[in-house]
């Protein structure tokens, strides 16, 4: 699987994008999946660094214990609202989904113990509305299948 920087290197002006959205506010959504199979929505944080989308986990956490056990999640972007009379500069919202990869142990003095994952991209998607704000338009990124492209009334 790919990693962001492959990812980047691909599709540079969707990955910019994507990490706009991404930076829009410091929390963001994970979906990882429970022992049951069921999804289990948590906050968290992630970085954009030296070619890799990196994030963290607690020790002790459900988040933690998901990851080791089924390392396939779903991040979603902070959410932004279109403003009234202006939704055509709505700039949408971005997810990723991946394999989380543990890359070893939270570190930084008065952080909390716990493990780094990075990510191998499994879909990058970007949710946004055309120029007249009268289209929703979804693009998505697989590495089999590249870029796509759809609108919807």
């Amino acid at each position: 699987m790919p990693s962001w920087g492959d990812f980047k290197a691909l599709e540079p002006e969707m990955a910019a994008q994507v990490e706009r959205l991404f930076g829009v506010r410091r929390h963001k959504t994970i979906a990882t999946l429970r022992a049951d199979g069921s999804p289990r929505i948590s906050g968290i944080e992630c970085a954009f660094d030296q070619g890799q989308l990196s994030f963290g986990s607690m020790s002790q956490s459900r988040k933690l214990a998901d990851l080791l056990r089924d390392p396939r999640f779903a991040l979603h972007s902070p959410t932004t609202d279109p403003i009234e009379g202006s939704e055509s500069a709505w700039k949408g919202e971005a997810k990723i989904s991946g394999r989380a990869v543990p890359n070893g142990a939270i570190e930084g003095e008065g952080t909390p113990e716990g493990e780094v994952f990075v990510a191998d991209i499994f879909e990058v998607v970007h949710v946004h509305l055309d120029e007249t704000a009268t289209k929703l338009v979804v693009e998505w990124w697989t590495p089999s299948e590249g870029l796509h492209r759809v609108e919807r009334t």
